[in-house]
């Protein structure tokens, strides 16, 4: 009897605190959705989502949590569709490949994690790795380590010698374990084996290598590296598992077979011509821009030795390029969403990726809309993310200053709620 007794009552403290409500004071509420920055609102979050929204700061009733933000500008949980959590961009990169550990990686990844949390991204679309990005997510959602919600693609896809293959300028007798190189694929079969090898790993999504890259020791950062049937089987096997398909591409040529295959978004590309971007609208790609990547790597290149001679050389090529893309494409109407290649640069800056989308015409409302509807969109959680509306996550951040006024103010992040809990209040 006293054992059922105690049962009873931690069911009902646990209900209680499940049920206590947090009362935000917002005073100004970006709606994304509308495009719109209201005043004195009022956010009611219980447990781990938002009950509702109302205008003017309601009544808090006994018992409730207060949040005052009445002098910052509140908007919905960031989401950075491009990440690489795993790693972080510093010299001889390359070299140290063959001292990290498994292990140096999944502890450093917690860092980079919590670091992006706490500059207001609460979502994170993670592009590729080591596979230990699998394992950090699972961490995450166990409640092990700080992170935003995460979705991973696990390893790169990748042609032989591609920009995603690990062992690319490796000397012979040098290879890395099976496990790394598994999905390094040739051929139809091997494409379709290399989608269901991530799919029993636990991925999200798939991201392949349609072209070349900047910071792999090819010589090419343009050529596409998959055929049209190489990546319709792609596509096709992905979307049989229930996966969308991110595909790296820099060249206009790589760029038009991903989409003509079906793949949902392009990340980076830099150099897509006036039928690539006909082809976006056509198909409804997403455009993933990371300007800040192509803008970091050019200044790091510029430093001597902090990249190999052929890296620098993309760099350098791809560096002052990419903003202007981005322009084009967004005066086009292709679709676009907030991904910036974090890893490639610092972690926590992601919200520069903003000041580089407004120098060239975007507003600053529209570049927010990038970052919350249109990411959630394109990874496919519209209906947990995105807005500030009940029923979804209750994903909430807010930042000192206007940044309607002054995107800068996109990096004084002061206020960060995931799922209800308060990570960052200053």
């Amino acid at each position: 009897m006293k054992t059922k007794l105690l049962l009873i009552a931690a069911l009902l403290w646990a209900g209680a605190l499940y049920s206590q409500r947090t009362i935000l004071y917002c005073g100004r509420l970006v709606d994304p959705k509308a495009g719109a920055v209201l005043t004195e609102m009022t956010v009611v979050v219980t447990g781990g989502t938002v009950t509702s929204v109302e205008k003017g700061y309601a009544a808090a009733a006994a018992g409730d949590k207060v949040i005052d933000l009445k002098n910052r500008t509140v908007m919905p949980g960031l989401i950075d569709a491009h990440v690489h959590l795993e790693s972080q961009s510093s010299p001889n990169a390359q070299l140290k490949e063959f001292t990290t550990s498994t292990a140096d990686i999944a502890f450093q990844s917690t860092v980079y994690a919590k670091t992006t949390l706490m500059a207001g991204f609460t979502t994170v679309r993670d592009v590729g790795g080591s596979g230990v990005n699998i394992a950090l997510r699972n961490a995450i959602n166990k409640g092990l380590v700080v992170g935003p919600h995460m979705y991973t693609a696990g390893k790169i896809i990748s042609s032989t010698g591609g920009h995603g293959d690990p062992t690319h300028g490796y000397r012979d007798g040098l290879h890395a374990d099976p496990e790394f190189t598994e999905t390094v694929a040739d051929g139809k079969d091997a494409c379709i084996k290399a989608v269901r090898q991530m799919y029993k790993e636990g991925a999200d999504l798939i991201k392949i290598t349609a072209s070349g890259g900047v910071l792999s020791l090819e010589k090419d950062g343009l050529g596409a590296q998959f055929s049209d049937e190489e990546l319709r089987a792609i596509v096709a096997t992905a979307k049989d598992y229930g996966m969308r398909v991110a595909a790296h591409a820099h060249g206009a040529e790589a760029i038009k077979r991903a989409i003509r295959a079906g793949v949902t978004s392009i990340e980076h590309g830099t150099f897509m011509d006036d039928e690539a971007i006909a082809l976006f609208k056509e198909h409804g790609t997403w455009y993933v821009p990371t300007i800040i990547a192509g803008k970091s790597v050019a200044d790091s290149a510029k430093k001597p030795g902090y990249f190999p001679p052929v890296i620098t050389q993309k760099a350098l090529m791809v560096g002052p390029i990419i903003q202007g893309t981005f322009a084009k494409a967004y005066k086009a109407g292709v679709k676009i969403a907030f991904g910036t290649d974090a890893g490639v640069y610092a972690h926590g800056k992601n919200w520069m990726e903003f000041i580089y989308m407004t120098e060239v015409g975007m507003p600053p409302l529209e570049a927010i809309k990038c970052a919350t509807v249109n990411a959630a969109e394109l990874i496919g959680i519209s209906d947990k993310a995105g807005t500030i509306e009940p029923g979804k996550w209750a994903d909430i951040v807010a930042v000192e200053g206007d940044p309607t006024k002054d995107i800068h103010a996109m990096g004084q992040m002061r206020f960060v709620m995931k799922e209800g809990v308060v990570y960052r209040n200053e």
